[in-house]
């Protein structure tokens, strides 16, 4: 019925119902926005809450593990030379280690093929061993009786070896490497049922079982004549197309304070117990074990970050702001949250606590003190002394059972866990919002019903002064046309 203007009493009827409505619907509908929005701040601010308490919980797991305390540190005074890591296991010390080699693999190039001999090989069986070991047998038929089919059956294989393609002034050659340290982890090439094909370059080429002996040219019973000997320049042909060793494989040879280690790898473990070291390059290195105390120390400072981070939140989230003499203040969303004040109260006494007759008892012992907004503030060079002189002091106050850290935590539980406090409060105030949706709802079908009533009351009234008018205009034009009756609109 929107829309309709009043045609027998040319009253603007849409505008005035509007009007109504809306005067109607205004209060209500504010008290409602108010809710809504104080509510929503609420349940944002409570989530807020609790990433801050999961963050502080992180930092006081770090803090209540014993592995952050019995953690060590490797540390070489030239990484170019090794570096290291240690477990908890490994003692404190200094080790003065010498490199004298590193391991290495073997790697070969096989005898060169030229491009006048073809591309083509021979059938039959490339065997490839690493020292005593039989990494590969390379059946070759026609589908791969090239160097390159070679070695693609290789790498598809990834069996501990792989195969390229170099080509250098004597032809082209299959190159081999190995994955294998250690002296003896040499790679040697046999060939077998070497099908000798006519138009193909013989398989058995490839055979390798270790550098061939360059021809002396001084073998005057060999050579008579020399460089320029024919069979001298044969074998000399024959020797530069030979299969090479590239590198050889190798161990590892160090010295640990005096001592000789002999390693098949340049990862060394089990020679300084719980201590992996890492071999560079050749030289001398001091290995130095010890507790991590700048990791303790990153720990302390994560863990009064993350409650500063808590209480800060805190602090804005309940916080009144004066604006001025005349204003409402502005209060933080949370202000006057029992629950809020619950936690900052219970935080505050397990903070202040005194722990145990050690040289560690509360907080001020390391350094650490409380200002005036109630964060706390780290005081390095105090921290560090603590560290150096009460390390053990310092493991016990935060861990254990008993421990600061132990303690926090079971009380920050409770506000965190499913079904506990954050989740009770976020659950009452949802379910505020979903009443205030419902509320909406309730009002929006009222006020629906009432601009139909009032739609329909103005309706009908302005029908009857539709009626009314006409009768009057009937009853006008009736006395103007009576004999003897004068209208006023004829004179």
């Amino acid at each position: 019925m929107a829309g309709i203007t009043g045609i027998g009493s040319g009253m603007d009827i849409d505008a005035i119902v509007k009007a109504m409505v809306g005067a109607e619907q205004a209060p209500k509908q504010s008290q409602l926005s108010k809710l809504e929005s104080r509510t929503t701040t609420q349940l944002t601010n409570l989530g807020q809450l609790k990433g801050a308490i999961s963050s502080f919980q992180t930092a006081l797991a770090a803090l209540n593990s014993p592995s952050s305390f019995l953690a060590r540190t490797a540390g070489s005074s030239d990484a170019k030379v090794l570096t290291a890591s240690a477990s908890q296991s490994a003692a404190a010390g200094t080790f003065q280690i010498e490199v004298t080699q590193l391991a290495a693999s073997s790697k070969v190039a096989l005898a060169a093929v030229p491009a006048a001999e073809g591309t083509t090989l021979s059938s039959g069986t490339l065997s490839i061993r690493v020292g005593s070991e039989s990494m590969l047998d390379v059946v070759v038929d026609s589908s791969n009786n090239t160097l390159a089919g070679i070695r693609d059956a290789i790498n598809t294989a990834t069996a501990g070896v792989s195969a390229s393609i170099v080509t250098d002034d004597q032809g082209s050659r299959l190159v081999l490497t190995s994955d294998k340290q250690g002296d003896g982890n040499d790679i040697t090439v046999a060939v077998a049922n070497d099908g000798a094909e006519p138009g193909t370059t013989s398989l058995s080429k490839l055979t390798f079982s270790g550098n061939a002996v360059a021809p002396d040219s001084t073998d005057a019973a060999m050579y008579p004549g020399g460089v320029n000997d024919a069979a001298y320049q044969s074998d000399l042909q024959a020797y530069n197309e030979a299969g090479k060793g590239i590198g050889t494989a190798q161990s590892a040879k160090l010295t640990v304070d005096g001592l000789s280690v002999t390693r098949d790898s340049n990862s060394i473990s089990q020679v300084i117990d719980g201590v992996s070291i890492d071999l560079k390059t050749l030289g001398s290195s001091t290995l130095t074990i010890a507790r991590d105390q700048a990791g303790v120390k990153t720990n302390v400072q994560k863990f009064a970050d993350a409650y500063n981070t808590m209480i800060n939140f805190i602090n804005s989230a309940t916080k009144v702001t004066v604006v001025n003499d005349t204003s409402a203040p502005v209060t933080g969303a949370l202000l006057g949250d029992s629950s809020v004040r619950s936690l900052v109260n219970m935080v505050r006494n397990e903070m202040v606590a005194v722990q145990g007759d050690g040289a560690v008892r509360v907080l001020a012992d390391l350094g650490v003190t409380t200002q005036k907004d109630g964060t706390l503030k780290v005081d390095s060079d105090g921290l560090d002394k603590a560290i150096t002189n009460d390390f053990d002091a310092i493991a016990a106050y935060f861990t254990g059972d008993n421990g600061l850290a132990a303690r926090l935590t079971g009380k920050l539980t409770a506000y965190t866990e499913g079904n506990g406090i954050l989740e009770q409060r976020t659950d009452s105030l949802q379910a505020t919002l979903n009443k205030v949706d419902k509320q909406k709802g309730d009002l929006t079908a009222r006020m629906a019903a009432l601009s139909e009533r009032l739609y329909k009351q103005f309706n009908a009234m302005d029908a009857l002064v539709g009626q009314l008018k006409s009768t009057s205009d009937n009853l006008t034009s009736l006395f103007d046309s009576m004999p003897g009756v004068v209208s006023s609109t004829k004179k």
